[in-house]
């Protein structure tokens, strides 16, 4: 079975000025990915809107944890 991804498998910690420090733990792997993104929007869509969180996003950011 698939585990879903959830808003609770980031972590985000404020990195200077309009930069995020953000990491990725695989829920199934428990392995940590981590980049440093100045991507506000992306930001503002997954760690600023707590209600109604997209998958699609999420994946767009694990997607950028992952890569770089």
């Amino acid at each position: 079975m698939k585990n879903k991804i959830r808003l609770n498998d980031f972590t985000f910690k404020f990195n200077g000025y309009g930069h995020y420090e953000v990491t990725y733990t695989s829920p199934v792997t428990y392995n940590k990915y981590t980049t440093i993104t100045n991507n506000m929007p992306l930001i503002d869509l997954t760690k600023g809107n707590w209600d109604s969180v997209r998958i699609k996003d999420l994946n767009e950011l694990k997607k950028l944890c992952k890569t770089t």
